[in-house]
């Protein structure tokens, strides 16, 4: 049994590793661009298919996860609740998993595929519906698949075989004691530092609407670099308070605030706008992509040769989900504790996929016949100065932009503030050996660091230089989430086979019981022997010691009762 109160050795590692590439980024910053272009050039032209199949594995494993037969194994012990209702617990997956990134590309994407649809003409009535099917193809089942993938391995192994929150917890099937070792600081290390770019991605994209918003509602405030440090400045002090509160207050209040918030802003476009054409299409998406998603999901135009859309969107959504996997897992499975596997993906799946296809069809919609009725002027603002001002060019046109422009900017600075502060909390879990409270001072060495790397990318080459950090990034961690499903997939059915046997042992007479006495022992052994080490983190190891006292109090009750009874 382990207990972690000490930095760990990934800690003292990635802090050093991710301070010498913020030097990098601020001294050298043209070398960056240049270094980081080549790699992530090379790995679109070479590498795509990875990123490809990896997200199809994905979804299949979910598919069969949630018919096969270990939907009914629970997270936790057989007979545990959900330790978060419902509401909450969506609440937590939709700020986690893409909150930003909703409210950033909910008006951008649909608009640009639609003048730059990958196979139909430009601006025609095939590019409106081909335009919200990738949409919601990029948003849909592939990125939700592989969260649930990462965030249920994590879950089974601390929630029901008590081991670190780690990644490489997840690792012990395949590779023994390695697990808690060098390799095993490797594995951990990785996700850090994807998790580091990834999350700097979304605090970059975040910074510059937050600035282009106060550009559009402020006169005296211009859209620069310099607006956008400042803007990463104010947030950055601003969510490590937060993260000093932990889970259960600041995460939690925040969360509630931006689902109510972003679903009264999608109401709000919904009621001004085309309802019916917005529910029609909201079907019609949803049909369009349930039919095409195999096509959609293979396909690599290897016979066409024209792979720009292919690079630009698909293959640089993937890494990005894949990218931020560790962090959204991290926290998804932080929370989910006490669910059934079953549950647990439909959940993490099928509800989101639905907020996003509602939440695109709504704005996409809308982007688009404003678009239409302006003269492709929307799409030309967006051309001209960055898909981070076409949420605040399309609410200009509204009555009362003013008051809805400043309730844009306080949902995304409110999205930037959650995703940064669950963000630190991983980091703090991911380099303090799998607590499920870090310290306080652990989050706010890595809020800062964060912040610093989303400032530097910045500074190296805008977003681009975000996008092509956080691909490469995402590649070799591509190869740890297969590895994470193949170890689950291992241990699932080690424990189904004890499981079942188990059952059959309450149903069947006492001869078939001494019979499979040893073969139950045998395999109860050899499946305990390639789990995680069992951690226990400081609270846990409270309770457990209060409910042995008790344990001791109750057994010296019964000795003397039984003495007075002789």
């Amino acid at each position: 049994m382990v207990k972690n109160s000490k930095l760990s050795i990934v800690f003292w590692v990635s802090l050093a590793i991710a301070g010498v590439f913020i030097l990098w980024g601020v001294f050298l910053p043209d070398n960056v661009e240049a270094v980081l272009g080549f790699i992530d050039g090379f790995l679109a032209s070479n590498f795509g298919w990875v990123y490809i199949i990896g997200t199809t594995l994905f979804v299949l494993l979910a598919l069969f996860l949630v018919f096969g037969p270990y939907g009914r194994i629970r997270l936790g012990k057989p007979d545990e609740k959900p330790e978060y209702s419902y509401f909450t617990w969506f609440a937590f997956l939709f700020t986690a998993g893409m909150g930003v990134g909703l409210v950033f590309f909910g008006i951008s994407e649909p608009l640009t595929h639609f003048h730059n649809p990958p196979s139909v003409d430009p601006a025609s009535m095939a590019a409106v519906e081909e335009s919200t099917r990738y949409t919601l193809f990029h948003w849909g089942f592939h990125p939700w698949a592989t969260y649930a993938i990462v965030a249920l391995t994590l879950a089974y192994f601390k929630f029901r075989h008590q081991a670190p929150a780690l990644i490489s917890s997840a690792f012990t099937p395949l590779i023994g004691q390695r697990a808690q070792g060098g390799l095993g600081h490797s594995i951990d290390i990785l996700a850090v530092f994807a998790t580091i770019f990834g999350i700097a991605t979304s605090l970059g994209l975040g910074a510059s609407q937050i600035t282009a918003g106060l550009s559009y509602t402020f006169d005296g405030i211009n859209n620069t670099t310099t607006t956008t440090m400042i803007v990463i400045l104010v947030v950055t002090v601003i969510f490590i308070v937060s993260a000093t509160t932990g889970v259960d207050k600041g995460i939690r209040y925040l969360s509630w605030m931006n689902i109510v918030v972003a679903i009264a802003l999608m109401l709000l476009v919904f009621i001004l706008g085309s309802s019916i054409q917005m529910m029609e299409s909201f079907t019609t998406t949803l049909g369009s992509y349930i039919q095409n998603i195999p096509s959609m999901t293979l396909g690599m135009n290897a016979f066409e040769g024209d792979r720009e859309f292919l690079n630009d969107w698909t293959l640089f959504y993937w890494a990005w989900w894949i990218g931020w996997s560790p962090f959204v897992g991290t926290f998804i499975a932080r929370v989910s504790r006490g669910r059934t596997i079953r549950e647990f993906v439909i959940g993490v799946t099928a509800v989101p996929v639905l907020f996003s296809a509602v939440w695109f069809s709504i704005f996409g919609v809308a982007a688009i016949e404003m678009d239409n009725a302006l003269g492709g002027g929307l799409y030309d603002i967006i051309s001209d100065q960055g898909n981070e001002v076409a949420l605040f060019a399309f609410l200009e046109q509204y009555p009362w932009s003013p008051v809805i422009m400043g309730v844009a900017i306080l949902l995304v600075s409110s999205f930037f503030i959650t995703s940064a502060d669950a963000a630190t909390f991983v980091l703090g879990m991911l380099t303090t050996g799998g607590r499920l409270n870090p310290q306080v001072k652990v989050k706010v060495i890595w809020g800062v660091i964060l912040s610093a790397t989303a400032a530097a990318l910045l500074l190296s080459g805008g977003l681009q230089a975000l996008e092509m950090a956080m691909l490469i990034a995402a590649f070799p961690f591509t190869f740890v989430v297969l590895l994470m499903a193949v170890s689950l997939l291992k241990a699932l059915s080690g424990e189904y086979d004890i499981l079942r046997l188990e059952s059959k042992h309450k149903e069947y007479e006492p001869t078939f019981l001494e019979e499979s006495k040893e073969e139950l022992k045998e395999k109860r052994e050899e499946f305990e022997q390639g789990m995680p080490e069992e951690m226990v983190d400081d609270t846990e190891e409270e309770l457990n010691e209060a409910d042995e006292e008790a344990k001791e109090e109750n057994e010296e009750t019964d000795e003397d009762e039984s003495e007075d009874k002789k």
